[in-house]
């Protein structure tokens, strides 16, 4: 938790040092209109030693307008802790007694929406239709399930490299906005905890490429 707020933090300094340009224009057909990305929260998440998420997320995004982007990305990750459960905030994370009788595996793409406003901060609406695979302590398959699970962001966009990079540093709500029914052992545990988690950091990095 401590790594991932210093991280943050360290963004949010470095990108009050560097010179940020405003958004695109409306009117300015200059800029990239596609780009590539992912969240490095992959790479500082894949190194948790008790709850590992084996997380893979590619971002392909589209600049409608200099203002109006949409983005696809396709990801998967797994999770033996609710998804209701703080990760940073509460101390029930982690703890044994709150763990599901296996795991979680789930396979997503995630289709956004943002928009920017003011210089270079944005509103992003994600939703995300997932198929699950539930697994028992020995990883054998139980149960399938599906879920559409929503993230409501505002963010702040910030130029790398002549706009060759970008980061995203964010913050959001996520809701579980609905799900099939849950197995037992798993279900008993879920029902526990809220379908909204707030506030959840969000870092992502990206390259326009056309």
């Amino acid at each position: 938790m401590q790594k991932k707020i210093l991280c943050i933090a360290f963004i949010i300094g470095l990108a009050g040092n560097i010179q940020v340009n405003a958004q695109y224009s409306k009117t300015d057909s200059s800029y990239h209109k596609w780009f590539i990305g992912t969240s490095l929260f992959v790479v500082i998440g894949n190194f948790d030693t008790k709850n590992p998420p084996n997380f893979i997320q590619l971002d392909i995004g589209y600049r409608i307008t200099g203002k109006d982007i949409v983005r696809l990305s396709p990801k998967t990750w797994k999770y033996a802790w609710p998804n209701g459960i703080h990760p940073f905030l509460n101390k029930a994370y982690k703890k044994p007694e709150e763990k599901f009788p296996g795991y979680i595996r789930e396979y997503g793409v995630t289709a956004s929406y943002a928009r920017f406003f003011g210089n270079s901060f944005y509103a992003q609406l994600d939703v995300m239709p997932t198929y699950q695979i539930f697994a028992n302590e020995n990883g054998k398959r139980i149960d399938n399930g599906f879920q559409i699970f929503n993230s409501y962001r505002i963010g702040y966009h910030i130029k790398l490299f002549k706009d060759k990079l970008f980061l995203q540093p964010s913050i959001c709500m996520t809701h579980r906005a609905y799900h099939t029914p849950l197995p037992d052992g798993f279900k008993q545990l879920d029902d526990k905890w809220s379908k909204f988690i707030f506030p959840e950091p969000g870092l992502n990095i990206g390259f326009n490429f056309y």
